[in-house]
């Protein structure tokens, strides 16, 4: 029976994070919170778990993930709140972590659907190569080294086997999403969402932009017509079609992963990944966010976007468009693994429904 504790916290797996670490998210949590409230917004917050309890199914054993990513796994379009099944068993009942709220929102009138709980009998996360030697590193490759100290990403890809996405693999457009088929996202997984939208949506597919994770350092709609798009990953011959009218502004040039970060990774992080590999275990300790995520920003309204304060040249750009920009402090987006779009999940919008690509 596989064996999987990203988050072990015996071992000596704890140390992964020490107490300031935790102080720090914390904070700046609770920062982006407030700077959300000031805009007029409710905000709530997740239960906490203990994730160090190991679980098991049939025909697995496993811990918890964290809860900080809670975009990750909600999809919510119009009165559709979606809990979206991921690949990673670590995942498997961090969505719990919002039912008080999602039964708040049932008993008002959404639609609550989750989606077919996969059993996941076999790893689904399969290699994107046969064999490593045969990869050849991309000009993306090459820029993600130069900004993470010569860190090359992992690249994956999922099994058709069972219904599997993250919600975070999705674009919201109106009646429109984009979908990105990659490492956490598969066909069948688009298949479905369409399958429960109905034809009052369309769910469009691409799978040539990025073979790792999610969508939203790759594709950023700023507001209708205008679109950001990750130039080291998306060019005008694999640009998304339903974007061929609007107005795009290409950006690659992220802040560099910070020396912290970095340095906490190489000597506290990657020590304790390999103690936990060497006994027989799974872990995602050696996991680390795309230099990327810095584009992964959170829209307030159609002029104020919330930034991370290192990212100059982002702020810069969005400026110089006329946005509104609120930079703030969020020091572990890349040990996180998200950003501050992957942080919040926007639930309830002043808005109607829209059709931008008609």
């Amino acid at each position: 029976m596989p064996q999987y504790f990203p988050f072990c916290y015996f071992l000596g797996a704890a140390d992964a994070y020490p107490e300031w670490f935790l102080e720090e998210v914390a904070e700046d949590l609770e920062g982006l919170s407030q700077v959300i409230r000031e805009f007029g917004a409710v905000v709530h917050r997740p239960e906490v778990h203990d994730i160090a309890k190991p679980y098991s199914s049939p025909f697995w054993t496993s811990t918890g993930n964290n809860v900080y990513n809670v975009r990750d796994l909600h999809l919510v379009v119009g009165g559709n709140l979606i809990e979206a099944p991921s690949q990673h068993i670590s995942r498997y009942y961090e969505a719990s972590a919002l039912y008080p709220l999602w039964y708040k929102y049932f008993e008002e009138g959404f639609r609550w659907i989750t989606a077919p709980k996969p059993r996941i009998m076999e790893n689904p996360i399969l290699p994107y190569f046969r064999d490593e030697s045969e990869r050849i590193l991309t000009d993306e490759d090459l820029k993600h080294k130069e900004l993470t100290g010569g860190r090359v990403e992992q690249l994956h890809r999922l099994s058709e086997e069972e219904i599997l996405f993250e919600a975070a693999n999705t674009l919201r457009l109106g009646k429109d999403l984009l979908y990105l088929v990659s490492s956490s996202g598969n066909q069948k997984g688009a298949k479905w969402l369409q399958a429960v939208l109905g034809a009052d949506y369309r769910v469009h597919t691409t799978d040539s932009i990025y073979r790792s994770s999610h969508i939203d350092s790759t594709v950023l709609a700023l507001r209708p017509g205008l679109v950001m798009l990750n130039s080291a990953r998306v060019s005008e011959k694999n640009c998304p079609p339903m974007f061929k009218n609007w107005d795009k502004v290409w950006f690659e040039d992220v802040a560099p992963t910070v020396d912290t970060e970095l340095k906490f990774q190489r000597e506290v992080r990657d020590p304790i990944a390999s103690k936990l590999e060497d006994l027989g275990f799974k872990t995602n300790l050696r996991d680390m966010a795309s230099p990327w995520v810095g584009m992964n920003f959170l829209s307030l309204d159609p002029q104020t976007v919330v930034v991370d304060e290192r990212q100059k040249a982002l702020i810069e750009i969005l400026e110089t468009m006329k946005f509104v920009v609120v930079p703030i402090r969020m020091r572990h987006i890349y040990t996180q693994g998200g950003g501050i779009h992957c942080a919040t999940l926007d639930t309830v919008r002043e808005s109607k429904l829209e059709d931008y690509f008609s």
